[in-house]
């Protein structure tokens, strides 16, 4: 079994700050990518930030330069930091992870059940 696991969610003042954490467990050889997903009511779900096995990033144009994703490895965890928050932030917020549950398994994608983040005006 495989778990993924959101935290850090709640309600903030627009221009505050949260720091959401992801936790994976359970059978994992190895973890690949791992990243940020968000979804508002009545959107699709959107990329927000990805972070690959050796730490390179890519973020959405709208929360370049605010929000930050970083990794620990050793943790199975991956962070997202953000900063400058706006009323448009506020959505659910999806970690996924590409896991490999064995040396010799295809890696699949485990998503969390997501947070929520909601910025008032």
């Amino acid at each position: 079994q495989v778990q993924v696991v959101e935290s850090g969610g709640g309600l903030v003042q627009a221009g505050g700050s949260l720091r959401l954490s992801c936790a994976a467990s359970g059978s994992i050889f190895s973890i690949n990518g791992m990243g940020w997903y968000r979804q508002a009511p009545g959107n699709q779900r959107e990329l927000v930030a990805l972070i690959t096995s050796f730490g390179s990033t890519n973020y959405a144009d709208s929360v370049k330069g605010r929000f930050t994703i970083t990794r620990d490895s050793a943790k199975n965890t991956v962070y997202l930091q953000m900063n400058s928050l706006k009323p448009e932030d506020t959505a659910v917020y999806y970690c996924n992870a590409q896991i490999k549950r064995t040396s010799t398994s295809n890696s699949l994608m485990y998503w969390g059940r997501g947070t929520q983040v909601t910025v008032s005006s």
